[in-house]
């Protein structure tokens, strides 16, 4: 190779390379704004752990969360007090015990857990403060003690029961920040220290949050570490990506001995069940874990949702412009024929997409032919999504379709996917096979192979 075109053939990648980054920024922003839409208006109450307090760059957390703030999202804060509860009843001698994780109050320590718990409450609210956000911490949540479970009197501990809703309510749609510290009255004005995740559920739950999100200090579920059903998204890394709550029924069926492990799970689905839409568990410890997890189809900790996060329906005519972004790589890489918008206006109806959040990341279509045999074609993923096996569910999908309508044969035409498609049962034919349609229309020179699959 002479060396002037060689510089010609690396400036030609780098500048596909700048072509491919800018084009992966330009749908980050359009996403960003998606979520925005979405978003703006809704509640999120976010439960924050003691290390995540303590880690250095918590100060970066609560930039975040004003800035979601700012961006019209109303954010209410359950911050735990544990670790400060523990410094205080041992600096003023007062002894405690803590039995299957709650604490035995004693009307001895109440002053010094409230004092404690609004310690923290505050500290947040002066970093708040620090970032142009305005907070206020109140006594919004009724409880009750817990009484005598098992000959031990639990005194002063308490389950939380209940909150001022409308009392929080005009408090977010003011802008301003509720901070709820883990101490709730009874009817009569008794504190009770009660627990604060308890308390983020129950929080979350009355005011119909849109999210419930724990901020905690351990990575992200590990798909190593338990027993995971087939139908559970497992991301890159094995993180857990995000459950159904019928996913997470089996997931807990699977793993009985785990419960310690998956308290914040068994949460997580007592939130959903009680009208939370997701519940995200999360390493407040990332830099940008809560922006990511917000404006991102993909996330990036272990999501449980009670309403469809994802799924498969027709195309519509306003898909089409998205549809022809996501095939784009594949027909530059000659994996997929070309198409325009008025080809996939005209088998609009063959075509379905793959959604998240209102945004199409995949699409396929199923011809159908007068053999009665159906072609499955325009296969194509965002890579970004391919961990959550949508290729397969959309091959599966249409298969189901085409069975539905009478065919007993569903084929494709490929020249760099052979092996997936064995792998989902399809077996390998002849061009003399084909539909005469299909048949009089096949390329020669493309020399696509031909794959077949009995229904």
């Amino acid at each position: 190779m002479e060396p002037e075109q060689g510089r010609e053939r690396a400036a030609a990648g780098a500048a596909g390379d700048n072509v491919s980054e800018n084009r992966d920024r330009v749908e980050t922003i359009r996403e960003v704004f998606s979520y925005l839409r979405q978003f703006r208006g809704t509640t999120f109450v976010v439960w924050i752990d003691n290390a995540v307090l303590d880690d250095p760059l918590f100060s970066v957390v609560v930039k975040d969360l004003s800035l979601l703030r700012e961006a019209g999202i109303r954010i209410a804060l359950v911050p735990s007090a544990k670790k400060r509860i523990d410094e205080v009843l041992r600096t003023y001698e007062v002894s405690f015990q803590v039995l299957g994780g709650t604490r035995v109050t004693t009307d001895e320590a109440i002053p010094f857990i409230k004092m404690a718990a609004f310690d923290v409450s505050n500290r947040v609210m002066t970093m708040l403060s620090e970032n142009g956000a305005t907070a206020v911490i109140g006594n919004w949540v009724r409880a009750r003690g817990i009484g005598v479970l098992d000959g031990i009197d639990y005194q002063s501990a308490g389950l939380p029961e209940s909150v001022r809703v409308d009392t929080v309510r005009k408090v977010l749609e003011d802008g301003v920040v509720p901070i709820f510290p883990c101490i709730g009255w009874s009817s009569t004005g008794r504190p009770y220290n009660i627990s604060s995740n308890e308390l983020a559920v129950v929080v979350a739950s009355s005011l119909g949050a849109e999210k419930l999100i724990f901020l905690t200090a351990r990575e992200g579920l590990s798909a190593d570490a338990f027993k995971v059903p087939d139908t559970v998204p497992v991301a890159p890394g094995g993180r857990l990506a995000n459950f159904s709550l019928t996913d997470l029924d089996d997931f807990f069926r699977l793993n009985p001995e785990r419960d310690a492990d998956l308290e914040l799970l068994q949460r997580a689905r007592r939130a959903c069940a009680g009208g939370v839409e997701r519940v995200h568990i999360l390493d407040g410890r990332r830099e940008g874990v809560i922006l990511r997890e917000t404006f991102s189809n993909l996330g990036s900790g272990t999501m449980v949702y009670s309403n469809r996060y994802g799924g498969i329906r027709p195309m519509a005519v306003k898909d089409i412009s998205d549809v022809l972004r996501i095939m784009r790589p594949f027909v530059e890489r000659g994996i997929l024929l070309p198409r325009s918008e008025a080809q996939l206006e005209e088998v609009l109806a063959d075509y379905i997409v793959f959604e998240v959040d209102d945004s199409v990341h995949a699409c396929a279509a199923l011809h159908e032919f007068p053999e009665k045999v159906g072609e499955i074609a325009a296969i194509a993923v965002d890579e970004q999504f391919n961990h959550l096996g949508v290729g397969p569910k959309l091959v599966g999908y249409l298969s189901e379709r085409a069975k539905k309508r009478g065919l007993f044969q569903v084929f494709v035409l490929t020249t760099q996917t052979s092996d997936w498609f064995l792998k989902l049962g399809f077996v390998e034919g002849e061009p003399s096979a084909l539909p005469e349609k299909k048949r009089q229309a096949y390329d020669l020179q493309r020399r696509s192979r031909v794959f077949v699959k009995p229904l």
